[in-house]
């Protein structure tokens, strides 16, 4: 044996955590090849070899100098001192066995030494390890080893490994036989357990699963074997705190410690610590890990978060939200735990209810995140397979009070929870899955039907088994011995009590069956009302919260909920989102995707003929109803359709089949339905249109068109899609013929009208001169009105009828007429621009070889003068050139509008009005003379569809002849208070685009606008939101008109005061700007000396209170006032 080297574990150790570089006594080697070559040489003879001073010292200089050691060397080092380590354990073993107790001094200082080599080995791997990571992103210096020193990731964890086994070698060992104190075990084991440590810190280490459960092994054996549990809480803790990758990697430690080394004391005790820890609410980073660990652990071993829910139950008190949040989803963890167990018992349903109560009174956290939090957890507790019914109601509840939250996110997870509870609902047990709510009434009916004529039954046997008999006139045959009559009436009670037994068995099954019917209706109730609330949310800010709305709306569908045709009608308006960002994009892309599900997705056992088929039928019961806005939404979404090449050509054909069929009545809906969705498609691929128009000829136009006006106005709007796809057709074409007829037909249906205008549009949409038809039109319903004499005009109605007739086409034709003009003029400036783009290209010659058309002949022409020809024509040629049409009817219009006595029937004046509105936009000099009349007949009539079209025309008169109407707009503000909601609608709808677009200035008016947001119509206060949102976006406009509106407001007495700062608070949101909030409440501090009353005063103050100006001198003045009038109110009272 070599002589022993003074090795004292403790001194090194301290030196080593000090500074490693004075353990080194020998020089630096020059050729650590060679010299590690002789120990291993020497070591290899004898492993005690070690304990020769110059073999240590030439170890410890060369885990010194690691880092610049070659990868060869590192790896030999590695393997030489490991694998003398369990050489060396293998000795111990042996000796403790043999109880040699002479070789226990020796044998201890070799296990000391080569544990002391081993986690330095273990800690210039790491440390060589974690820069190999690093060294491809940082640049590397001169004096810095090379990377071709440094070990590979796999190399280094394959030595980490071995390294680790060893030491759990080391510690199977009964090592209280080789250490007398439990002071140099506990050093000898820390050794170990550093070493765990240091490689748990590096995250990379982690993800190895390998690595990371030998490093749970050495662990678990240090403080299951060798009591290193209240060092293991220590150091765990810290790394906890420390490291925020650990908090799930202690949870599985300590669940492994608590499952394979049935050691839960260390888990206790470290529980027991962090439910006594607190944090302050400023601290973000502390309370994360810890929280992530809770939740990790919960889920791992929720027996042992069990015993101590008690302790951690105090951080729902705590300041920081992320442990609220912990414990919030620790519950959840917790209740899934006691709901999967086998046997159930009273003490689980306790604690299952304590812990669900826990969930609801966190529902409404102060903190948002903690109350999405609980909505979160609660929606992960729906797919348990015990339903907790009574609970599920009282939680359905509370998310619909969460609908309304301030927080967009407690919204949409909100939204998410009530999806979740449909999909997951009890109620499918007898009657499947579906919650209509009409069903579900007629069937409680009908048990309460039977319950009412079972009672009764019952009744009369509870009364005889309760009537006393009278005892003094028993019949004394009744005491002789039993005869067949006795028998009989035995046989018959018998009977009796089975029937009454069967009938109180039915009674208790329906009472159930009741019951069952009752809890089903009352959930089915509430998500009716969470439906109008979640209908709201399709328009709010936040993208995400609006899938999650459609999401529900499709969820109720599938389970049939009435109030889902409401949500997903609604959505179908999110196309028109703006998809200049990818949240706009997403919600346009997943409304198609709703609708595909919804619509074009049929049973899986459909033929592909069948599955068009169900598609054609579903598109067309969309056009059920609809209105005009959701039509207009519906064309724009099967345009995105048509784009993405998502409607098959079967459908197409599947439609037209519906539109044409001769054979067999179909139902005019249908028929409709039909067309209306071929001429939306026909947006896109108008060859749709030109492929069929024999049969829109023989259908629209013909004897279905004749009978059905709506048909044929639909086939006339399906007609104009056709006018980019040919030329424009000759005016003795059949359909242009044809639409001529159509006009001409007399009818007192109403819906004439809509049929005329868009058979007119559809004319200028086609012909070539479509004056020239529109001409005769006019001629022959002229004719018809004052000249010829027909029977079918016997009575004054219809002649009025006719009258009025007239004069709608007048209106709409003369309309046409000019936006054919402005077309035209748009023509001809394309074709300019193009002539001289092709002339500088290619010369004059090439330009003068080509054909030459009507346009092409005035291409010499300038823009001026083309334009001022038109305008020309517009102002003096249309109503007032005697050889012209129209003149002859412009003041017959004017009188029909002025003398509304004479002219007393009501369709008349509205189609009068209509048409002398559209007059007033084809010249301003007739516009002039008769703006006092329109303005009149929007103040004195009593038909709100009058003054709604009135409106409208002053916008369209706004547009064309600015100057005429920007001093007459205090009319048009003045329907924003019209005691009919149509009007008002009308009126806001029609100011917001004048606005907006520029076409009318504001002087002061906004304080109107704004009296809006408080109207008792919802659309409308929408309307009034979604203005001053638009208007917040122009350059300062809320700025700048902020102090008006403020005046407007206060002065008006009619306004409640909370109306007043509810408008005041929603648009002061939109002044963002610091130095506009300053200037601001200097202007409005400056008017309280002059506040002659308190309402003023407070007007003022509540408006200074929203602004964030940071003024001492304007808070010095508000407070000083508050106590001038707080005492003049004592004063009164007193």
């Amino acid at each position: 044996m070599m002589e022993m080297n003074g090795f004292s574990l403790s001194e090194y150790l301290t030196a080593y955590l000090s500074d490693p570089s004075s353990l080194a006594s020998a020089d630096y080697v020059e050729d650590p090849d060679d010299a590690l070559d002789a120990v291993i040489d020497a070591i290899a003879v004898d492993s005690a070899a070690l304990a020769h001073s110059n073999n240590f010292e030439t170890l410890e200089s060369m885990l010194l100098n690691f880092p610049n050691l070659s990868s060869k060397c590192k790896a030999k080092l590695a393997d030489l001192i490991i694998s003398g380590l369990s050489t060396q354990a293998e000795t111990a073993h042996q000796l403790i066995e043999g109880d040699e107790h002479e070789l226990f001094g020796q044998q201890r200082q070799l296990l000391e030494m080569y544990s002391f080599l081993t986690q330095w080995t273990v800690a210039a791997v790491e440390t060589s390890n974690a820069q190999a990571s690093q060294g491809a992103t940082k640049p590397r210096s001169k004096n810095k080893p090379t990377s071709e020193g440094n070990l590979d990731t796999k190399a280094a964890f394959e030595h980490l490994q071995s390294a680790l086994e060893v030491m759990c070698k080391v510690q199977r060992l009964k090592l209280s036989k080789l250490f007398i104190t439990t002071s140099e075990r506990d050093l000898f084991i820390s050794l170990y357990t550093r070493s765990a440590y240091l490689i748990l810190e590096n995250e990379q280490n982690v993800k190895n699963v390998t690595l990371k459960m030998h490093i749970f092994k050495v662990l678990c054996i240090a403080i299951k074997n060798n009591g290193h549990g209240f060092g293991a809480q220590t150091s765990l803790l810290q790394n906890l705190t420390y490291y925020d990758h650990l908090s799930d990697t202690i949870a599985e430690f300590l669940r492994i410690l608590y499952e394979q080394y049935d050691y839960p004391q260390l888990a206790d005790e470290i529980l027991r610590e962090l439910s006594n820890k607190e944090f302050n609410s400023n601290d973000s980073k502390g309370p994360k890990p810890v929280s992530a660990f809770l939740v990790r652990f919960s889920e791992l071993a929720p027996r042992l978060v069990m015993q101590k829910m008690t302790l951690l139950a105090k951080h729902l008190d705590s300041e920081s939200y992320t442990l609220r949040c912990a414990i919030i989803e620790i519950c959840g963890n917790l209740i899934l735990d006691l709901s999967r167990q086998e046997e159930t018992m009273e003490t689980h349903k306790t604690q299952i209810n304590s812990f669900f109560d826990v969930l609801e009174e966190r529902i409404l956290d102060v903190n948002p995140y903690c109350r999405s939090k609980a909505i979160q957890v609660l929606f992960k507790l729906c797919d348990l397979e015990t339903k907790f019914t009574q609970r599920r109601q009282q939680i359905t509840d509370l998310v619909i009070q969460s609908l309304e939250d301030k927080s967009n996110n407690v919204r949409r997870h909100a939204i998410k929870l009530l999806s979740r509870l449909i999909s997951t609902h009890p109620f499918s047990l007898l009657h499947g899955g579906q919650l209509p709510l009409k069903e579900w009434k007629d069937r409680l009916d009908n048990v309460n039907a039977e319950l009412k004529s079972l009672l009764p039954l019952l009744e009369p046997r509870a009364k005889e088994e309760h009537t006393p008999g009278d005892l003094s006139k028993i019949d004394e045959d009744l005491l002789d011995s039993p005869t067949d009559d006795e028998e009989a009436d035995t046989t018959d009670k018998v009977a009796a009590t089975e029937e009454q037994y069967a009938n109180a068995e039915a009674i208790n099954r329906l009472r159930l069956t009741k019951q069952y019917y009752t809890e089903a209706l009352t959930f089915i109730n509430s998500l009716h009302a969470a439906s109008e609330i979640i209908c709201s949310l399709l328009s709010a800010k936040n993208k995400t919260e609006v899938i999650e709305a459609m999401d529900f709306f499709v969820i109720a569908d599938a389970y049939k909920l009435e109030t889902a045709k409401m949500g997903i009608r609604k959505m179908l308006h999110l196309i028109w989102t703006k998809a200049n960002s990818d949240e706009g994009k997403g919600v346009q892309i997943h409304l198609v995707e709703c609708y595909k599900s919804l619509f074009f997705t049929a049973p899986e056992q459909f033929s592909e003929g069948d599955t068009c088929t169900y598609i054609a039928r579903n598109l067309i019961s969309l056009t059920y109803g609809a209105t005009a806005a959701e039509l207009t939404s519906l064309e724009r979404l099967l345009y995105v359709m048509m784009k993405n090449k998502q409607m098959p050509d079967l459908v197409i054909q599947k439609l037209w089949q519906v539109y044409g069929v001769q054979q067999r009545d179909i139902s005019k809906v249908q028929r409709r339905g039909a067309i209306i969705i071929l001429g939306m498609l026909a947006v896109f691929d108008s060859g749709i249109v030109v492929r069929e128009l024999d049969t829109l000829f023989q259908v629209g136009l013909g004897v279905h068109g004749k009978h059905d006006f709506v048909l044929a106005r639909y086939t006339c709007v399906a007609l104009q899609r056709i006018m980019s796809a040919s030329q424009k057709l000759a005016n003795h074409h059949p359909i242009l013929q044809r639409l001529v007829s159509v006009i001409d037909m007399y009818s007192e249906n109403r819906e004439w009208y809509a049929l005329a205008e868009q058979a007119i549009n559809a004319i200028y949409s086609l012909a070539k001169r479509p004056d020239l038809l529109c001409a005769e039109v006019i001629r022959h319903m002229t004719r018809v009105v004052f000249t010829e004499p027909d029977t079918t005009f016997t009575k004054p109605m219809s002649t009025t009828c006719a009258l009025s007739q007239l004069i709608f086409l007048i209106g709409h034709i003369a309309i046409k007429q000019i936006v054919h003009m402005e077309a035209y003029e748009n023509e001809f400036k394309r074709r300019k621009a193009a002539a001289e783009k092709g002339s500088a290209k290619s010369g004059i010659e090439k330009a003068e070889k080509r054909p030459k058309d009507e346009m092409d002949l005035i291409t010499g022409t300038s823009e001026d003068d083309f334009t001022e020809a038109i305008t020309h024509i517009r102002e003096r040629e249309l109503l007032y050139d005697e050889m012209a049409l129209l003149p002859r009817f412009g003041k017959l219009v004017s009188e029909i509008c002025s003398d509304n006595l004479k002219y007393n029937d009501p369709q008349l004046q509205i189609s009068a009005t209509l048409c002398l509105a559209k007059l007033m936009c084809v010249s301003s000099s007739y516009c002039e003379q008769n703006l006092p009349l329109l303005l009149t007949i929007l103040e004195k009539s009593r038909d709100p569809v009058t003054r709604s079209n009135i409106v409208i025309a002053l916008g369209d008169i706004a547009v064309c002849f600015n100057h005429i109407i920007d001093e007459n707009t205090d009319f048009l503000y003045r329907r924003l208070h019209d005691a009919d909601s149509i009007v008002q609608r009308t009126c806001l709808m029609t100011l917001t685009f004048l606005i907006l677009a520029g076409q009318v200035k504001v002087k002061g008016q906004l304080g109107e606008m704004a009296k809006c947001l408080e109207d008792s119509d919802k659309s409308i206060a929408d309307l009034a939101k979604m203005f001053f949102t638009e208007l917040s976006r122009k350059d300062n406009a809320i700025y700048n008109g902020y102090t008006d509106i403020f005046s407007t407001l206060s002065a008006d007495q009619s306004l409640e005061e909370d109306g007043f700062r509810r408008i005041l608070k929603f648009l002061s949101s939109f002044i963002e700007k610091e130095k506009h909030a300053k200037q601001l409440a200097e202007k409005l501090a400056a008017r309280l000396p002059r506040c002659e009353n308190e309402k003023q005063w407070s007007d003022v103050t509540y408006a200074l209170s929203l602004l964030p100006h940071k003024n001492e001198e304007i808070q010095k003045a508000v407070t000083e006032g508050f106590k001038v009038v707080s005492s003049a109110n004592r004063l009164v009272a007193n």
